[in-house]
């Protein structure tokens, strides 16, 4: 097959319409179908079925997209490493992040990347530690962006670390939250971040939160506190200062050390070797320098 077939391929099997598909690959509908019928005839079997209801793949399409998608993916990796030999930053920078790094700290660092970088693309995911990992073993992306400590043997860079606080608009002393009678907001998460939580909790209180409410992202934990359903552990990353009338308790781990959460960048040393990675790396270096300056004047 031509490449431009396992492109069409991949944008069908995406689409699952035979309209949708011929307007982004810009050709005609009727193009688009002799095209596919002589595909299938290369192969010797039917590709998709199609119906009133659009496309669906057989089995044997399934094992020919795979293929095509497999192509096109080491095709776009040629493509990075060409363009990394270049004097200017090219390629896509490929990052899986965290989605509380990705909601409250990468997007500052990307726009000093896109500013310095023009010529640059982003690919960006977010999600949990696991997915992240997998991201990352299966070389879907370049590097990856995850909170606690990870279990990574390639380059590990450390970010940042940051406080975890309860926060609430009416308990002010950690002592209070045996008596108070508001519900204790959590988030699901696959890291340690959980277990770190209720560690710290039967240390301080021997006892379970009279109430407890669970979401499902951080985000709404956080506007469901600073609205005044109930009380919550947040990391300081969540916590720009524009918060009002909100109390922010310091947890105190072994010793009375502030128990914190640390950041991590992580990857391969072969994506590390790539300009707009290392590009990437820099910019992030230059951030936290100027971010620790700065909390340093206040």
């Amino acid at each position: 097959m031509a490449f431009s077939e396992f492109q069409m391929l991949s944008v069908l099997a995406e689409e699952l319409n035979m309209r949708k598909a011929a307007e982004r690959l810009f050709v005609s509908q009727p193009a688009l179908s002799q095209r596919l019928q002589n595909i299938e005839k290369e192969w010797g079997v039917q590709i998709f079925i199609r119906s009133q209801k659009g496309l669906s793949l057989t089995p044997a399409g399934e094992l020919i997209i795979r293929f095509a998608k497999e192509v096109l993916e080491k095709e776009e990796r040629v493509r990075d490493e060409i363009q990394a030999l270049q004097s200017k930053v090219h390629g896509t920078l490929k990052i899986a992040c965290a989605s509380i790094v990705g909601q409250n700290w990468l997007p500052q660092v990307l726009k000093k990347y896109v500013e310095a970088y023009p010529e640059a693309k982003i690919s960006l995911i977010t999600g949990w530690s696991s997915e992240i990992l997998k991201a990352l073993y299966e070389d879907e992306v370049h590097i990856g962006i995850i909170r606690g400590t990870p279990d990574w043997k390639g380059v590990k860079i450390h970010l940042f670390e940051d406080s975890l606080y309860l926060v609430d608009k009416e308990i002010r002393r950690i002592e209070d939250v045996l008596q108070t009678d508001r519900p204790f907001i959590q988030f699901k998460s696959d890291s340690n971040y959980y277990q770190e939580i209720q560690d710290w909790w039967r240390r301080q209180f021997q006892t379970p939160p009279k109430r407890t409410i669970v979401v499902d992202q951080i985000e709404t934990c956080k506007q469901m506190t600073f609205n005044g359903i109930g009380y919550a552990i947040l990391p300081a990353i969540t916590l720009n200062g524009a918060e009002k009338d909100i109390y922010k308790i310091p947890l105190l781990g072994e010793h009375n050390a502030p128990i914190k959460r640390d950041t991590w960048l992580l990857g391969y040393e072969s994506s590390f070797q790539l300009r707009q990675v290392q590009a990437f790396v820099d910019i992030i270096q230059k951030f936290i320098a100027q971010s620790s300056n700065m909390n340093h004047l206040r």
